[in-house]
């Protein structure tokens, strides 16, 4: 593998532990209770994003015929990138 893209990967793999530490940091932060209604808000975005998502792939395999192929580290980033998103639009939208 050439030298530039495994810094590249480094750098993706670096991003998102940095995503899942933010993910978990924020949920365990006490605070007032706006703070607290903007995590609920885009906590349970990410869980009906990611359960909708599961849904549909077994859905999908069951339809196919295959086997269930998934990646659990995969759907990690995945909801880490959802809920810094939904928590970003959340906060912007009532003033975090």
């Amino acid at each position: 593998m050439p030298i530039g893209a495994m810094i590249f990967l480094g750098i993706i793999l670096f991003i998102f532990a940095v995503l899942d530490i933010f993910m978990l940091v924020s949920l365990l932060k006490p605070g007032d209770e706006r703070n607290q209604i903007i995590i609920w808000k885009a906590s349970s975005f990410t869980l009906s994003t990611v359960v909708g998502a599961m849904v549909l792939d077994v859905i999908e395999n069951f339809v196919r015929a295959q086997n269930m192929n998934s990646n659990p580290l995969i759907q990690l980033e995945v909801a880490a990138i959802i809920y810094f998103i939904a928590l970003m639009y959340y906060r912007k939208r009532y003033g975090g």
